[in-house]
């Protein structure tokens, strides 16, 4: 199958505000590779271990924004959180999908590693809590991680449209997989800032919880790469002293996002007045939407 590319031209035409939905996405996993980057290996597996955080995490992302609802007034924005609950859901399934057909069927068990981030996502981000003041408190929070999550997220969808991922003879079906997701990621990735000010989450609060959110997601990203490493047979087993030095080899090559640009991205959120809207071009990800196979029902 030919490689679908993604066209780094951002498209100058704002096409205005998109009323998000859940697409229908088909993705054939039949005989995908492991290592679905052939000479990027570590980088392989640290894309993969998003499908080992992913499912998880957008479970939480839509039971929190089914709590927040029964709060929400404004139509247009409760209108924006069915959309992107609907999104959410779809990327939570597709990505457990890839945890059954192509790391398990690969010699990878995801249990240890799946049970942590349901511990962390199912316990301590979303505690069960009798309704009150603690409750409508830590809903807050939640909404709060959220929205600095999906800034990442964004960020990320962005860099998977443009980076160069050809190159290193990647495998199709998994680069529209993350470039599905991340163009959806850059649709959507004003309504998770929108909940968060709608439920008061100011700038104080928003910069304690990007300064703690921002550490976590790479040491769980860190991690997965770790675990995954660690069962391949193909890799030697490495511990962080020699698999932190390939990462960064990685970002070098271009196959990962690089430290700085995962930096700035990080600040520009402690910026007054910062807009996800600077993240990425909705005109380019409606593009890669309108001819990603997976998101046209094409089994890719």
């Amino acid at each position: 199958m030919k490689l679908l590319r993604a066209d780094r031209r951002r498209p100058d035409v704002d096409p205005g505000e998109v009323a998000l939905h859940a697409r229908d996405v088909r993705f054939d996993w039949t005989d995908t590779p492991l290592h679905w980057m052939p000479a990027e290996p570590v980088a392989s597996h640290l894309i993969n271990a998003l499908n080992l955080l992913l499912p998880e995490g957008e479970r939480m992302f839509c039971a929190t924004y089914a709590e927040a609802l029964a709060f929400v007034r404004d139509e247009k924005l409760r209108e924006a959180m069915h959309g992107f609950i609907g999104q959410e859901s779809m990327h939570a399934e597709t990505h457990d999908k890839v945890l059954l057909e192509v790391l398990a069927a690969n010699g990878i068990d995801p249990g240890p590693y799946v049970r942590q981030a349901e511990y962390l996502f199912r316990k301590t981000l979303a505690p069960a809590l009798p309704d009150g003041v603690a409750y409508r408190q830590v809903l807050v929070e939640r909404l709060a991680v959220i929205a600095c999550l999906e800034h990442f997220f964004a960020y990320l969808g962005d860099w998977v449209l443009n980076a160069d991922l050809e190159k290193f003879d990647a495998d199709p079906r998994v680069v529209d997989l993350f470039r599905w997701h991340g163009a959806e990621e850059v649709e959507h990735r004003h309504v998770a800032h929108d909940v968060a000010l709608y439920f008061g989450v100011g700038y104080l609060r928003r910069a304690a919880v990007m300064t703690i959110v921002f550490p976590m997601f790479l040491v769980l990203v860190g991690r997965g790469t770790k675990f995954l490493v660690h069962q391949d047979p193909a890799l030697p087993d490495l511990g962080y002293a020699r698999l932190i030095p390939r990462i960064f080899g990685a970002m070098w090559r271009g196959a990962l996002p690089s430290v700085p640009s995962l930096v700035r991205s990080a600040a520009s959120t402690f910026v007054p007045g910062y807009n996800p809207e600077s993240v990425g071009s909705t005109g380019q990800a409606i593009a890669y939407l309108a001819k990603s196979p997976a998101a046209q029902g094409v089994a890719s």
